[in-house]
């Protein structure tokens, strides 16, 4: 067993002191006791405790062009003409360039307080389209990333056969990202002996987008992964821009969410990323469903998207998380800043968020995104308790913006009272220390091999 002493922790029940935590060599909780004397043998975390929060939605090759799509075009610039230059840095990407620049991003995200990821992975072949001698080779890249990084991983290879609804043909730009009913099958068959027994590791699946699949093809992605895991999580993009709500109803006759919602499928198991565009009727459906609402907030500003209904889709109980998405920010506070503040300029009113009168507005986005990610990743984490992974983020007690803070004022004023430097101190994921003083214990090693990617990328 290992052994833990937290100072000021914040468990499911709320904060307490001297927490002796114990946890077993595979890194899972076995033990929590509030107000302990001190305890031979254990480790001592002095300062704030939090548990680890679960990023539900990544595209990790991304953050090598964060900052490369900021220059405006020769007309209005949209998501739409972002993406022709994701596609065009996307063409580049050698399978050691996705390596250096997945695990420099996981190395990151555990020095935000990140401790989980969900990797939407829709990158899978050569730059001509054609599959790599093992058609996985991208996929094992991505878990040798989490692997040297030490960030836990939900691996989501996307579903992506079509260029728009209705089936239409793909763009030449988009042949990396292709599969068929039988390719995918295989790729989910020769990647799901490396999640068996793994607590750190889940399976799932991720359709791309109503646009990028069939109705049939949604329905067999669901089916071929039940035979592999019948409770493991399935994410789709959805409702992102008015283009494609727009579309869809041209399409179906119905809206994206309102479309996906009437097919029976939805439950909690699914994530719909970004759900940006909802209608009254559309908000009350998603949230009696069960299913997490993804949301980006640095991302869908970055891209102009829009904002979530979060006001009412949280007063009708509905579940949520958050991700980084692109990778423009790797900040979890900034996050959930954001997702406050975005309402608070919408509706001209603060704390918005709270859920109720004299609460924490940080403590209650803290709790949803830790709840909504972890089911989202399929993956018992996002709280200090018995059965959960022992994922532990420690905040610098001495930083200024903490000073004479305790519990809930430390989560308000680490999410609000933004600072030039992160008061995330030390990170243990599975009750190992992968950040120290704000630092990932391989930090320089990453970063040289990301530079020299980045060097060769910007070159060319």
């Amino acid at each position: 067993m290992r052994r833990f002493l937290l100072r000021h922790a914040l468990l499911p029940d709320g904060w307490h002191d001297n927490v002796l935590v114990e946890a077993g060599e595979d890194g899972t909780i076995a033990s929590v006791a509030p107000d302990q004397p001190a305890a031979d043998g254990a480790e001592r975390l002095n300062g704030p405790v939090l548990p680890g929060l679960p990023n539900l939605h990544s595209h990790a090759f991304q953050r090598a062009m964060a900052g490369l799509a900021e220059r405006s075009g020769p007309g209005q610039d949209s998501f739409w003409t972002w993406r022709e230059t994701m596609y065009g840095f996307a063409g580049k990407l050698a399978p050691t360039d996705i390596e250096a620049i997945a695990t420099q991003l996981y190395a990151e995200m555990l020095q935000a307080g990140y401790t989980a990821v969900a990797e939407f992975h829709y990158l899978h072949h050569q730059a001509d389209g054609q599959p790599y001698g093992d058609a996985a080779e991208l996929s094992w890249r991505i878990l040798s990333a989490a692997e040297a990084s030490g960030i836990g991983l939900t691996h989501l290879p996307v579903l992506y056969r079509y260029g728009g609804f209705g089936e239409r043909a793909p763009q030449e730009r988009q042949r990396r990202f292709l599969h068929d009913a039988d390719a995918y099958h295989r790729l989910l068959q020769s990647l799901a002996p490396a999640f068996k027994g793994r607590a750190d590791r889940r399976l799932g699946i991720a359709p791309h987008s109503l646009r990028a699949v069939s109705p049939a093809l949604l329905r067999d992605a669901v089916a071929m992964l039940n035979d592999i895991d019948a409770a493991a999580p399935i994410h789709i993009h959805i409702a992102e821009q008015t283009a494609e709500v727009d579309d869809c109803i041209q399409w179906s006759g119905q809206r994206p969410v309102q479309w996906l919602l009437a097919q029976g499928l939805i439950d909690v198991r699914w994530c719909l990323v970004h759900a940006t565009h909802l209608t009254a009727e559309e908000t009350s459906a998603l949230a009696a469903s069960g299913a997490v609402a993804g949301l980006c907030p640095s991302t869908e500003a970055n891209l102009g998207d829009g904002l979530f209904p979060a006001i009412d889709y949280l007063a009708q109980k509905g579940r949520i998380g958050v991700g980084s998405d692109s990778h423009i920010c790797i900040d979890a506070a900034e996050e959930l800043r954001l997702l406050e503040y975005g309402q608070r300029l919408v509706h001209r009113g603060r704390n918005l968020l709270a859920g109720e009168p004299n609460y924490s507005t940080g403590r209650r986005l803290f709790d949803l995104a830790c709840q909504g990610g972890a089911q989202a990743l399929g993956l018992k984490i996002g709280a200090i308790a018995p059965g959960f992974r022992a994922d532990f983020v420690l905040l610098d007690a001495q930083a200024p913006v903490l000073a004479g803070k305790r519990g809930d004022a430390v989560l308000d004023s680490w999410i609000f009272a933004a600072q030039p430097v992160s008061p995330v101190r030390d990170v243990y994921v599975g009750g190992k220390r992968v950040v120290e003083a704000g630092r990932h214990i391989h930090a320089d090693r990453f970063a040289a091999a990301y530079r020299e990617t980045l060097r060769r990328l910007t070159e060319e």
